[in-house]
């Protein structure tokens, strides 16, 4: 059905409890995608957990150009005051705005940045250097996905019309581009000093930059201190 159709005979709507996504009721098709657009909400509270629990510095400074996305989002919104399509079709909106998308928009700036950090950031690997690049490759297609079924979604759902959607794609990656390199270039090189600082000390804020492998480097390293206290308690015991 075209876009004017569904505005002039609008659905029954069925809200998600919770976060008041609406999708059309009975529409299976409409729920699955109503669950979809609230991933981007799921990227936001992985961050921050992430941050919690590990403090590393470039999470940090990747949620900080989150933060900044959303920002220059919602000032385009306010100058460009472009309406939703079907206006009034949902109840439950945060502005009446739709151009660009905020869900795409953060959707390709996670997804531009994190190709990115794959392929330029992270250091591959001698000895599993073909695995390295296909798991890269396949999460890469992963994420391609996930970014589309949410631009998808946001059309499917009224909450968007294409334009609003595909806009919102590439100030996001725009964005995700920008401040890729910014942090490379620019914060990176300070991070040493940051994570020098008391108060990050005091917060144990570290810097893991200069590390290929944080997973296999924290790996060993637990593994490792695990061996020695498992050692030690031994030689006590006997």
């Amino acid at each position: 059905m075209a876009l004017e159709e569904q505005c002039l005979v609008p659905p029954q709507w069925r809200s998600i409890s919770l976060t008041h996504v609406e999708f059309p009721e009975g529409d299976l098709t409409g729920q699955v995608l109503a669950y979809i657009s609230l991933l981007p909400i799921a990227i936001l509270v992985g961050f921050v957990t992430l941050i919690v629990f590990k403090r590393e510095l470039h999470t940090i400074s990747f949620f900080g150009g989150l933060i900044l996305n959303e920002g220059v989002n919602w000032l385009l919104k306010h100058i460009l005051r472009e309406p939703r399509p079907c206006a009034g079709a949902h109840t439950t909106l945060h502005t009446e705005y739709g151009m660009p998308s905020s869900h795409s928009q953060l959707m390709w700036f996670f997804v531009v940045y994190f190709f990115l950090f794959l392929y330029l950031r992270m250091h591959q690997t001698n000895n599993a250097r073909c695995v390295d690049l296909l798991w890269r490759h396949i999460l890469s297609i992963i994420l391609l996905g996930v970014a589309l079924s949410v631009s998808y979604s946001r059309v499917y759902l009224l909450y968007h019309s294409w334009s609003q959607v595909f806009y919102g794609a590439v100030v996001g990656s725009t964005i995700g581009i920008i401040w890729f390199f910014f942090t490379q270039e620019v914060l990176t090189p300070l991070f040493p000093k940051i994570a020098a600082w008391p108060i990050s000390e005091y917060f144990l804020v570290r810097d893991t930059s200069l590390i290929p492998n944080i997973l296999w480097f924290e790996y060993t390293v637990t593994r490792s201190e695990a061996r020695n206290r498992q050692r030690k308690l031994g030689t006590k015991l006997q």
